[in-house]
């Protein structure tokens, strides 16, 4: 028998296949295996709990947002509501005020016209007067008291006139 390379490859092989067995070698590679495939399956399991908490987180998040949409809706209803209030009751004010604007401007008006009446009354009594104590004191004749009634309704007129202006 010729013993060849490939006679003592084989050997070797087999011896080396024999140590590896006798110190367990295929069993701690597969418990180095069972092991990290135990790890990946827990984080796995880990990933798929965050998973499930992240949608929870979410769903919880877009309530709120959803809510907030709500309230905020809400606040702007109320505050358009108020707005509205506040034009309708300044513009109440406003007609309120200006009613009773227009009301004391007609009444002072209606002061002024009776004081100038008044005025008027009086400037024509005084002239009158005047004229009739003129008319006493110059009362000798007829003609003198033409020319006297005559320039006393002038006066009058032109007295009248200047108060009217």
């Amino acid at each position: 028998m010729i013993l060849d390379a490939t006679f003592w490859v084989t050997i070797s092989f087999f011896i080396f296949i024999g140590i590896l067995i006798y110190f367990k070698v295929p069993q701690k590679v597969m418990g180095t295996l069972d092991q990290n495939i135990s790890n990946i399956k827990n984080q796995i399991n880990e990933a798929e709990k965050l998973k499930e908490d992240a949608k929870n987180i979410l769903a919880e998040h877009e309530k709120k947002i959803s809510s907030s949409k709500n309230e905020v809706r809400k606040m702007i209803d109320k505050a358009n509501d108020e707005a509205e209030k506040n034009v309708i009751k300044t513009n109440q004010e406003f007609h309120i005020l200006m009613e009773n604007r227009k009301k004391s401007a007609e009444e002072r008006i209606k002061q002024l016209k009776n004081q100038a009446v008044k005025d008027i009354k009086n400037a024509s009594i005084k002239i009158a007067i005047e004229s009739v104590e003129k008319l006493i004191k110059n009362s000798i004749d007829k003609s003198k008291l033409d020319k006297i009634y005559n320039a006393s309704i002038e006066e009058t007129k032109l007295a009248l006139k200047k108060k009217s202006s």
